[in-house]
């Protein structure tokens, strides 16, 4: 246990209710840091990996120049994986097929193997449809059927895709996750226009990964490294949030926050009477924010009690803990004041929902509900300082007002920027703003 990070948690909150008050929220900030401090972490400090590369080759893949990005970005990504690393390519079209090794197995990288799966990819071509339950399905297979991955192993997939899950039905896709959820982390990429944000929204929030949008296959290569080499970095594979709560209290939700809005709610898995576990995956050095509301029973003027205590939890281990107390007054300036790091991640999460919101309507030809939503989005969006979402709303709506939201729906708006704006909506940035509330 001695190669795990040094986990600290940090708790967020204004612990003061009025008399009568219930409802407390409090930001737990987690930090994971290797006793190396900052930096690459060496080798010995990694947890045990394997990992699984998912590449689209149905027919549309081959327009655009996207099956020769996609080629490129996969070599890259075998060529960093470290000597050790048990590790597959999967080819996925309307069924998938194993690209290297032959048959339904992963291999040990070592200099070797990493030259045959390059040349491998290198003979891939565009055919057939797209099926990517049975993608999932397959990857689970190989990571669950193989002897030498260790137990505690990092199992980390990525996944490409240029379209729609068109042959095979929801319920098949659902099934799929299902089967999945908690044996491997799958990070996703959309490359090009054709893909279905909500698609790789689902599959990715259910395996604990990430999806963005890759609108220039160029950009694939880039891509690829950076998530073959943040799954390399791991150092302990299951990392759990647990939370306690008194008698007659009622967690109401915790959501990430950062790196990104994810609703952990409906992830309960009861460990206790009063505890509830909540996965959060594979941990390297890095830090996640998350925003949690507890219910209480409300106390008399000047008790103190502990609303809630979390846990960060990797098997019987407890890494980290924090306390998120309450306190009744009658002081009207104590228990008004809204903390600052509550604040802001409120304005995210409500930020996220207004967008999907406002880019769902319009779809659907709602244009009022549309502009009302994304004026709100616009608010927002400077409220926190999120400087990178106000640029994608600007290609969406013009912009009449943004202190009050006044916005009008532009007509013509490129497919791209409505897909960069929707996928990247759930994606919260650390501001100076943000920064400065929390003190």
């Amino acid at each position: 246990m001695s190669d795990f990070p040094e986990f600290t948690v940090r708790v967020d909150q204004n612990p003061y209710l009025p008399a009568g008050g219930r409802e407390m929220h409090a930001i737990v900030s987690v930090e994971a840091r290797s006793s190396g401090g900052p930096g690459p972490v060496a080798d010995g400090g990694r947890a045990p990996a394997a990992e699984i590369i998912m590449i689209d080759t149905s027919g549309s893949m081959s327009y655009r120049g996207k099956m020769a990005a996609a080629k490129r970005a996969a070599r890259a990504a075998v060529n960093v994986l470290r000597d050790g690393v048990h590790f597959a390519v999967v080819a996925g079209a309307n069924r998938p097929r194993m690209v290297y090794p032959q048959g339904e197995r992963l291999v040990r990288a070592d200099a070797a193997s990493r030259r045959g799966a390059v040349d491998a990819v290198g003979r891939l071509e565009a055919a057939g449809g797209t099926a990517i339950g049975s993608w999932l399905r397959l990857a689970d297979r190989l990571f669950t059927g193989h002897d030498a991955v260790a137990e505690g192993a990092v199992k980390h997939a990525i996944l490409l895709t240029d379209g729609k899950n068109q042959h095979e039905s929801d319920e098949e896709l659902d099934a799929a996750l299902r089967q999945c959820t908690g044996r491997f982390l799958c990070d996703a990429r959309g490359v090009g226009t054709d893909w279905n944000v909500a698609e790789l929204r689902k599959i990715t929030s259910v395996l604990l990964g990430g999806f963005l949008d890759v609108p220039d296959p160029a950009d694939l290569e880039a891509d690829f490294l950076a998530m073959t080499r943040a799954a390399m970095s791991k150092q302990v594979a299951d990392v759990t949030l647990r939370v306690w709560t008194p008698q007659q209290a009622r967690l109401r939700f915790i959501k990430q926050m950062v790196p990104a809005v994810e609703d952990l709610t409906g992830r309960r898995g009861a460990s206790g009477a009063q505890t509830g576990d909540y996965p959060l995956g594979a941990w390297g050095d890095e830090n996640r924010e998350y925003h949690l509301c507890v219910e209480v029973q409300p106390g008399d003027v000047g008790r103190q009690m502990r609303a809630a205590w979390v846990k960060l939890v990797a098997g019987d281990q407890v890494l980290a803990s924090g306390n998120v107390i309450a306190e009744w007054t009658d002081d009207e300036a104590r228990s008004t004041r809204i903390n600052g790091r509550v604040a802001h991640h409120t304005g995210q999460s409500e930020l996220a929902e207004a967008i999907q919101q406002g880019l769902e309507a319009r779809r659907e030809g709602d244009e009022d509900t549309a502009t009302a939503r994304l004026g709100r989005a616009v608010v927002l969006a400077r409220e926190v300082g999120n400087e990178q979402i106000s640029g994608l709303l600007d290609k969406v709506v013009d912009v009449v007002d943004p202190a009050h939201g006044t916005v009008r729906l532009k007509r013509d708006v490129a497919k791209a920027d409505e897909m960069s704006l929707d996928t990247r909506s759930v994606r919260t940035v650390r501001t100076r703003h943000g920064d400065e509330a929390g003190g």
